[in-house]
């Protein structure tokens, strides 16, 4: 990698939220712009992030089951899951940043924030040179009437992004922690308190799966996959043998590489 490139050409305008707006307005933001996380601001200072992954957890919580999802506010779901850098430092640093933290905030020398740096903005200047195989990860699976109380106890147990959705031994869709995310933000608007435990324990995978499920064969290159991940802003593409899932090659798998 060049020593000439620098964090100031790779970096993109941050995608912020207030610490005091509601997570409604902040899952609403990040569906429109494509970010996760966003850059979480009390005044002008970063506070942290939030992740899509965080604002599943937290409409989903039984604790806050009473609780409107216009009432959660973002200070309740911060995460810290970010580092900084400047603008005039060597894009080299960026990579075993990126392969430990989801975002990095750029400050100028003033420590005022000025852009961010993800997996998708590094990957749009820099594509690893391997096989596919070297980066497709273990694919993860669940059936398609599956409920999704039981999808999101294994989300939370083992830190879980992503499922690809089966349906009769044949690939049906995709789940992610987004789809929970505005599944459970529509649910609670639409079910009334005292039928929210029943009514969540009817509700299935397929009733919150993304279709169609975007996929590439065993014989795509890595270069094939990471544009198709760009043009498509996603950030997980399973790899397929005729129509059985062998893999999948993820953002965080691909900056592991370079």
């Amino acid at each position: 990698m060049t020593k000439k490139l620098l964090i100031k050409d790779v970096m993109v305008k941050p995608a912020t939220i207030s610490k005091s707006a509601k997570i409604t307005e902040a899952l609403d933001k990040m569906l429109e712009t494509g970010a996760d996380p966003l850059v979480v601001l009390n005044n002008s200072t970063v506070v942290g992030t939030i992740s899509r992954q965080a604002i599943a957890r937290k409409l989903g919580s039984r604790q806050n089951s009473d609780i409107a999802p216009t009432a959660i506010h973002v200070a309740g779901a911060v995460e810290e899951e970010f580092t900084s850098v400047y603008p005039d430092e060597s894009v080299n640093v960026l990579i075993p940043l990126l392969q430990r933290y989801k975002l990095v905030v750029v400050y100028d020398s003033d420590h005022r924030l000025i852009g961010q740096v993800g997996a998708s903005d590094l990957l749009k200047k820099f594509k690893p040179e391997v096989g596919l195989d070297t980066v497709t990860e273990k694919i993860l699976t669940i059936a398609s009437d599956e409920r999704v109380v039981h999808l999101r106890r294994r989300m939370l147990d083992d830190n879980i992004h992503r499922f690809i959705v089966t349906e009769n031994d044949k690939l049906a869709g995709i789940v992610t922690e987004t789809d929970v995310a505005i599944a459970m933000r529509k649910f609670r608007k639409a079910v009334e308190d005292n039928h929210q435990d029943h009514r969540i324990r009817n509700l299935l995978v397929k009733d919150i799966m993304s279709i169609p499920l975007l996929s590439v064969p065993n014989t795509a290159t890595v270069s094939e996959v990471i544009d198709m991940m760009l043009k498509k802003n996603i950030s997980c593409v399973p790899i397929v043998d005729g129509s059985r899932p062998v893999g999948a090659v993820t953002r965080k798998s691909l900056v592991n590489a370079l």
